[in-house]
Parts: C-alpha cells; sequence; structure tokens
C-alpha cells in the first residue's frame, strides 16, 4: 500500500517548524475522572514524540466516548488524558476547547485539542469543518487505526484539505502487518474467526474463504459449522437458518483444496456457568441437553499442529468460553502454538488480546492490532477510509512542494 508515512518526513527534516495535526485514539476506559487502562495513550507516544524531537509545533486529538456534538460534558473531556500524557511525557500538556477557528501554537511546543466529536459535523465529515482543522496545520497525520473505518472530519476531511497527509508510525504499522498477512503471506495462510454468531461475521468467513488455506472457526460459529456437517450440537448457540451458508463456506474452501476443519470431539456442560461440571466427548455423541463451550483436546492438539506448520496466521477470537477455566484449555493450545510458531502472527479484537494477556504471550504474537471494527472490516476485505484517502494523497513530491510554497520555507 503506497501511503506517506510521517517517519519519513521527520527524517528528511520536513516537520522542522511545521505544524502538525495528529489524530490519535485516545479513547480510553475511565471510572469517573480516573483512567482504569492506559494502552492507547502509550501506544500514541512515539508518534508525539516523533513530532517534537522533529522540531514540530504539535497538536493531538481524539475521540472520547460518545458526546453530544455542540455539547462538552465534563464526562466527555480529555482533561484525564491530558494529565496522563504529561505524567508520560514529563512535561505539560495544555488542553484547548474551542479550538477548530484558531490554535496558537509555537514549534517545540504540544497541546492536546478537546474531543473532536465534540465539534459539529465531526461524524458526518463536514466539509466546511474539515477545511476548518486542515487549515491548522502544515501536515496532517492520522495515527488511530481503531477509526480507520470511519469517514469522520478528523478521520477523512481534513486529509482531503490538508497540505500534506501522512500516516503515523502507529498506523502505518498497522498497514505493514496486515499487507503482510493478507496481500502477501507466506504460506500456509491459517485464520482464526470465533464468536457467538456466523451472521455477525459471515463476510469475513466469505472473504478468507478466497485467500486462507485453513479457516479454524470456533464458538457459537463452530457450531453452526458443526450443524452443516451434519453433526449434534444439542442446546448450544447456533444458527440454523445459516447451516446452508456454512456450507457453502466449506464447499468454497474445499473447491480450492482448501479446509474448514470441524472438531472431532468437544467440552460440554448441561448449565452455561463457570462452575459447571466440564465433560469431554466425541462430536458426534452430544446429547440434547448439553452445551459445547469449548474444542476436545484431541482437537486442539490437531489444530495446534497445523498452527504451528503455519506461515502466516490470522487470529480473531477466542475458540472456547474461555473466561471459564474448565473451558479455556482450547483457547490456551490455541494461543500457545501461535506463540510457538515460527509463522508471521496478527491478532486482533478484544477477546482475542483478552486470552493473549491472560496467557502472556504478547511479546510472543507477531503483531497485536489495535483496532477493533477496523480490524474487521479489513478481514471483510472491505478499503477503509483513512487507508483510501492516505492513498490518494501519498504523493510525496506534490504534498511537500505545496507545503514548503504555502509556508514560504525550503524542504
Amino acid at each position: 500500500m503506497h501511503i506517506l508515512r510521517f517517519s519519513d518526513l521527520c527524517a528528511q527534516g520536513q516537520a522542522r517548524g511545521r505544524r502538525v495535526f495528529i489524530r490519535a485514539d485516545l479513547n480510553v476506559p475511565l471510572d469517573g475522572a480516573r483512567i482504569t487502562e492506559d494502552t492507547r495513550i502509550r501506544a500514541s507516544l512515539p508518534c508525539i514524540r516523533m513530532a517534537l524531537e522533529a522540531g514540530a509545533a504539535v497538536m493531538v486529538t481524539s475521540h472520547l466516548g460518545r458526546p453530544t456534538e455542540g455539547e462538552l460534558r465534563s464526562a466527555d473531556s480529555l482533561a484525564p488524558v491530558a494529565r496522563r500524557l504529561g505524567e508520560l511525557l514529563g512535561r505539560e500538556v495544555p488542553l484547548r476547547d474551542d479550538w477548530v477557528d484558531g490554535v496558537q501554537i509555537a514549534p517545540g511546543e504540544l497541546v492536546l485539542l478537546e474531543n473532536c466529536r465534540v465539534n459539529p459535523g465531526e461524524k458526518k465529515n463536514d466539509p466546511l469543518l474539515a477545511r476548518k482543522m486542515a487549515a491548522l496545520c502544515d501536515i496532517y497525520v492520522n495515527d488511530a487505526f481503531g477509526t480507520a473505518h470511519r469517514a469522520e472530519g478528523t478521520t477523512y476531511g481534513i486529509a482531503e484539505y490538508a497540505p500534506v497527509a501522512c500516516a503515523g508510525p502507529l498506523l502505518a504499522a498497522e498497514i505493514d502487518a496486515l499487507t503482510r498477512a493478507l496481500a502477501s503471506p507466506r504460506r500456509p495462510l491459517v485464520a482464526i474467526v470465533a464468536g457467538s454468531k456466523v451472521s455477525t461475521k459471515l463476510t469475513i468467513l466469505k472473504s478468507l474463504a478466497q485467500k486462507v488455506d485453513q479457516l479454524i472457526v470456533g464458538g457459537g460459529i463452530a457450531n453452526t459449522f458443526l450443524l452443516a456437517a451434519g453433526l449434534p450440537i444439542g442446546k448450544s448457540l447456533a444458527e440454523p437458518d445459516l447451516v446452508g451458508e456454512a456450507r457453502a463456506v466449506i464447499d468454497a474452501m474445499a473447491a480450492r483444496g482448501a479446509q474448514v476443519p470441524i472438531p472431532s470431539d468437544v467440552v460440554v456442560a448441561k448449565t452455561f456457568a463457570a462452575d459447571a461440571a466440564a465433560s469431554v466427548k466425541p462430536a458426534a455423541e452430544v446429547a440434547g441437553d448439553e452445551l459445547i463451550l469449548d474444542i476436545g483436546p484431541d482437537t486442539a492438539a490437531r489444530l495446534a499442529g497445523q498452527l504451528e506448520a503455519a506461515g502466516t496466521i490470522v487470529w480473531n477470537g477466542p475458540v472456547g468460553v474461555f473466561e471459564f477455566d474448565a473451558f479455556a484449555h482450547g483457547t490456551e493450545t490455541i494461543a500457545r502454538a501461535i506463540a510457538r510458531s515460527s509463522a508471521f502472527s496478527i491478532a486482533g479484537g478484544g477477546d482475542t488480546l483478552a486470552a493473549i494477556a491472560k496467557y502472556g504471550l504478547a511479546s510472543q504474537v507477531g503483531y497485536i492490532s489495535t483496532g477493533g471494527g477496523a480490524f474487521l472490516e479489513v478481514l471483510e476485505g472491505r478499503q477503509l477510509p483513512a487507508f483510501e484517502i492516505l492513498q490518494r494523497r501519498a504523493d510525496l513530491p506534490a504534498q511537500v512542494a505545496s507545503a514548503c510554497k504555502q509556508n514560504n520555507t525550503i524542504a
């Protein structure tokens, strides 16, 4: 994917003395005014530091929560984020509101611009708002993969009108990882797609069925595929009306010489509870009053072998109810196999990341995606708006020349 990278501009000295507008993803969980988890703030630091070290005048903004446009409530304020940024950077980070019509900032300074979704027209990508924001900067940097699937004012519109539009290091890393995993993978390419319903991930399954060598399904999705294979699932969560769609995915894979591995054994219980009695049985022997809550050990071992032999692995979703220890073996086996594999692996989705954290394997996964919805849309084969506009604006010589001309500076 041809995009302009902020790191290249900084290396060439193009950011020195320039006004740099960074769209970050600082949408952290809050308990009142207390940040309960700051991973997204920490992930934004490399781009901010890069801009400051390059001698730029740095503006950063993000959304937080779901504010009402035109109304800034204290619960929607980025004030806690400004404090935490200041602690991590070792400097004061002023918070500016009412910033759309102008921001006074000098090279070497850093300001945080209040919740961008408070601005009327942000979510609908109003062109007037986008032009006003573009006028604030010489270089626009998108470093928020978590919002890359949304065509909003600070994720798309400003990139259309800013003199220079580029990708920050976090967004660029996501693009590189996704390209490596999906556009030019080392084979065999294995995808794990799990979740409660086929309907929510049907387009992903259909898209991957045209690309991958093995498509491992888990959770409620796997139950629908078990039905498609003619196996009993008792009272397990499934979508019988989508059995035909599941069969179509199996057939599409088979036509390419690829496979959707069907579990040979499963872990079942009579109730959905952490203390439910778990038992392992062949997939063909699930009773009418039983729930399938995990893959069995034989299936897990077989899948682990396939993952260890893979060239590329894409993982979205735990294969069982891993929150309950009795039904976590399958997900743990899968996770540890991915960690052991020499394959390039990319994982995304909140539950997937929670599983990786539970087993302490973050350092052993090739790349952990920071986006939820954006990651899923890439798996669906969609072109993300943020990627599309950055590709259109990727003419580096023209962008830099335009920016230099407007600012009467020499590149």
